[in-house]
């Protein structure tokens, strides 16, 4: 500062021979020399303005070189590095500045005025750009934040619809697999039960077969009443009941007897003798009933076939 005080001192001293100059002077220099005296006081204010300035800013500098903790706890530290290099920068370029126009008293102070002008503006408007491409990236930022804010919230939600869509699965997979324990539980129930019950009418069947076997009395031929023969000599043709048709195909007639077990085919309905006693054979009870087996008749259990008593060669 003493420097520029100095050099300002040497150009005001060097302005005031110009307006001391003899009369028989050049007019043009006149002209100069009056606007160079004119000018002088407003270009010490405004040098004496700027060295305010400066001494102001280098003020400011200090403090904030000596409070740096203020920027890093800010959340922008960065931005605030930033900032206070670009401050120095300028500062830099500013004193230089100084000391070119210190060097160069010669140039007009007009041109010094214009340019310090347009220097100002200049920077003013880097400022506005780096201030608008600030508030830009914060909108950014911001911006930027509240989406993530947004996909969090989504992605969150989303994992509590999918845990609670699993819970619910595994809770219905617990009910099925209950519903079908409980369903095979009822099911082997069932057909234990059914066992049970086709074992108890199997015996009950077997027992009732039993009797009826011990209670069928072979000795029906010895009775009068049941002469099939002496019959069939007078009525011949109620014995002749025609073609016999055997329900399967492959097998012809074998002669059985007593104990043997038939096929399901051969004692159907549609080969039951209907009416015994028109042959002279004794009736039945229970599930025994005579058949036609060819020319045979059969007196079988219809519940499995067994053969209890036989005649052959009652038909033709």
């Amino acid at each position: 500062m003493r420097i520029r005080s100095i050099a300002l001192l040497l150009a005001a001293a060097a302005s005031i021979p110009a307006l001391a100059a003899p009369a028989n002077a050049n007019p043009m220099q006149e002209v100069l020399a009056r606007a160079s005296a004119e000018t002088e006081p407003t270009q010490l204010a405004l040098l004496q303005r700027d060295d305010r300035r400066g001494e102001r800013r280098e003020r400011r500098a200090n403090r904030g070189e000596r409070r740096p903790n203020r920027a890093e706890n800010s959340n922008n530290r960065g931005r605030a590095e930033i900032s206070v290099e670009r401050r120095q920068e300028r500062r830099s370029e500013n004193r230089a500045e100084r000391r070119r126009d210190a060097r160069q008293p010669e140039r007009p102070v007009q041109q010094r005025v214009q340019q310090r002008v347009e220097r100002r503006v200049e920077r003013g408007a880097e400022s506005r750009t780096e201030r608008r491409r600030d508030v830009r990236q914060d909108r950014r930022d911001v911006e930027r934040r509240v989406e993530r804010r947004v996909e969090n919230r989504t992605e969150r939600r989303r994992d509590i619809r999918q845990d609670r869509r699993q819970e619910q699965r595994q809770i219905e997979r617990r009910r099925d697999n209950i519903r079908d324990r409980r369903a095979d539980q009822r099911r082997a129930e069932q057909r234990r039960d059914l066992r049970q019950d086709r074992r108890a009418e199997r015996r009950w069947d077997r027992r009732e077969a039993r009797r009826d076997y011990r209670d069928w009395n072979r000795s029906w031929r010895n009775d009068r009443r049941y002469n099939w023969q002496h019959h069939r000599s007078y009525n011949r043709g109620i014995f002749q009941l025609g073609r016999y048709y055997s329900p399967y195909r492959n097998r012809s007639y074998s002669r059985l007897s007593i104990g043997l077990s038939l096929g399901s085919g051969y004692y159907g309905q549609r080969y039951w003798i209907s009416d015994p006693y028109r042959y002279r054979l004794p009736a039945t009870r229970g599930y025994l009933r005579w058949i036609r087996y060819y020319d045979d008749a059969l007196l079988v259990d219809i519940r499995d076939g067994y053969v209890v008593d036989v005649i052959y060669d009652i038909f033709w």
